[in-house]
């Protein structure tokens, strides 16, 4: 499977995040939540199906295949352990999660692991 870029991730986490809730995803809703027109979202829809993170069902509703729902909580896990972290530091909830929107997905598996370790949040 091909290396995913940062905004397939972001994707991906909003899929996961809005389908929480237990109702369906639109590829509108998703563009709803991320501020993003429709337009970018299809292509970001189309990309993520070929990749194979992605399939849509007959009503076109979106759904995250196994190797999808995977990146999806990585990055989702990332996102609210680094936000959490940073608000410990004393950083404000706004900026903590800013910045650990970007480093979510960047950061290293090995460093992740220690700084979680680190944290007491294994």
């Amino acid at each position: 499977m091909a290396q995913l870029q940062e905004s397939g991730e972001m994707y991906l986490e909003t899929i996961y995040i809005l389908s929480q809730s237990g109702k369906n995803v639109r590829a509108i809703d998703v563009g709803e939540y991320m501020g993003y027109s429709k337009p970018s979202v299809s292509r970001a829809v189309g990309i993520l199906k070929k990749g194979g993170y992605l399939e849509s069902d007959a009503d076109g509703f979106l759904v995250l295949t196994e190797e999808g729902r995977q990146v999806a909580e990585k990055t989702y896990e990332r996102h609210r352990l680094l936000t959490k972290f940073f608000v410990a530091l004393g950083v404000s909830e706004q900026t903590a999660s800013e910045d650990a929107c970007r480093i979510e997905h960047i950061i290293s598996d090995e460093t992740f692991a220690a700084l979680k370790k680190h944290a007491g949040l294994e």
